[in-house]
């Protein structure tokens, strides 16, 4: 240990403590406690060794310990949303990095990946769009850059909304991966007139600086659900099991296999009858003869005048910017269909997802270098939602490919990774009566993860004869 410093060694980095001992002790109070010096020891906690406890008071903690096993919410079913796990997946090349590939394999995976993209579009249609209730925050000169650049995502989410006609009364707004909620926030600002309206705010970890509290005096209702979504049942949560309103799914940058989750979660377990008889979609249900549905599967629902349903659970639309498409799961993955109907399985998909990350690789730098223009300014605002540069050099492989393939190669390849497994999720949905598209909502510059998928009902059962 340095002079005068504690002489704690910590294991996780690696180096002694840096902090400065009362003058005569050998530790510092945190760590003298954890040696025992000073008469009382502390030690790590069992449910969560992140903090420490005494060691005299332990049994008291663990009856009030923030990380002791809670009684699960009655909208909690283990592994809902999961999916089916493939009996031909091969955990073994879980651990097997792209580095490892030999040239003639590394060259094969491409072939296949060029073939099995071969006639789908490979852009995206530009749709940046605004909301006129951000114009306020995008032109307020206090927000600094990284802020600006979250103000112009959300602005653009919510214009997209607005288009698709999913702004509106009597409707709930189910944010995944909602962080401290300011996607629901300026949703809600937007809807500021309208009655009726619900938000499910859906985040696993415990959040600090919510913004749920700015809407306490407000009509709408905000409630948090502290749930994975893979285990999420929108069925039981009770506002909905009571009302059963049209919902709105929405995320900005929702991670990897949480997407997957999210729409298996609204189009699967919340659009089923609820005592699980009846597994097929609601929305596909209605494209059989409308007489027999309003007779047999739906009751108590009325038609309004455009011949839709009211009071069913149907989910109104789906709205979510896409992130890290490296951190999918083949098992939660909803496009395997798509994947097998073009020759490709489990392995491929591994090896895709990982190479996914290349479509960024050549922008990192300038990437990294802003990120910390804006950390000398002090302008971190909302930068833990943001998830695009969380790559790793095992991902990236840039050192042990360097003569293989040119960065432009490797962007090239990971656009392609990334189509695939997007259009996966576009051909599940479409399966499932919906419309569904694929866009860029902002700029490259503003986040290099700008791809919006949106899904809309097919309405046209309505007019086609029965088949």
């Amino acid at each position: 240990p340095l002079a005068g410093r504690c002489a704690y060694f910590v294991q996780r980095k690696k180096r002694f403590c840096k902090m400065v001992p009362a003058a005569g002790r050998r530790f510092c109070g945190e760590h003298g406690q954890l040696e025992g010096e000073g008469g009382r020891r502390r030690i790590p906690c069992p449910l969560d060794p992140k903090h420490t406890v005494y060691e005299d008071q332990l049994q008291k903690h663990l009856r009030k310990c923030n990380s002791r096993e809670k009684p699960k919410p009655v909208y909690f079913v283990q592994d809902i949303n999961a999916g089916l796990k493939d009996v031909a997946e091969i955990p073994e090349i879980q651990q097997i990095p792209i580095s490892s590939l030999s040239k003639e394999e590394l060259e094969d995976l491409i072939i296949k990946l060029k073939k099995a993209s071969d006639g789908l579009e490979l852009h995206h249609k530009e749709q940046i769009l605004s909301h006129q209730v951000l114009q306020e925050a995008l032109n307020d000169p206090k927000n600094g850059e990284s802020a600006f650049k979250h103000l112009k995502q959300q602005a653009s989410i919510l214009g997209n909304m607005e288009k698709l006609h999913l702004l509106g009364p009597g409707r709930c707004f189910v944010e995944f991966g909602a962080g401290r909620g300011r996607l629901s926030h300026w949703v809600d600002i937007a809807l500021q007139n309208a009655e009726s309206v619900h938000f499910l705010l859906v985040e696993r970890a415990t959040t600090r600086f919510k913004v749920d509290g700015k809407h306490k005096r407000s009509d709408s209702i905000f409630e948090r659900l502290q749930v994975d979504i893979q285990h999420l049942c929108l069925n039981k949560v009770p506002i909905l099991e009571k009302k059963n309103l049209p919902v709105v799914g929405i995320g900005k940058h929702l991670c990897g296999a949480a997407t997957d989750l999210a729409l298996r979660c609204l189009v699967e377990s919340y659009t089923t009858t609820s005592d699980g008889e009846n597994e097929e979609p609601v929305l596909k249900r209605f494209k059989s003869d409308t007489t027999e549905v309003a007779s047999n599967s739906c009751p108590d629902n009325e038609r309004n005048e455009e011949g839709t349903l009211e009071n069913s659970k149907t989910v109104a639309g789906i709205v979510i910017a896409l992130c890290c498409h490296h951190r999918c799961d083949w098992t939660h993955y909803v496009g395997k269909e798509f994947f097998k109907s073009v020759g490709l399985g489990p392995v491929e998909f591994h090896y895709y997802q990982r190479m996914s990350s290349w479509a960024t690789c050549g922008m990192r730098e300038s990437m990294n270098k802003s990120s910390m223009n804006d950390e000398e300014s002090g302008d971190q605002t909302n930068n833990t939602e943001e998830h695009e540069q969380t790559y790793s050099k095992t991902e990236d492989g840039s050192d042990t490919l360097q003569g293989l393939l040119t960065v432009e190669e490797r962007k090239e390849i990971g656009c392609l990774c990334k189509l695939m497994i997007d259009h996966g999720r576009i051909e599940y949905l479409q399966q499932r009566g919906f419309k569904a598209d694929l866009q860029y909502y902002t700029e490259s510059s503003v986040s290099l993860e700008n791809v919006l998928l949106t899904a809309v009902p097919r309405q046209s059962w309505i007019s086609e004869p029965a088949t």
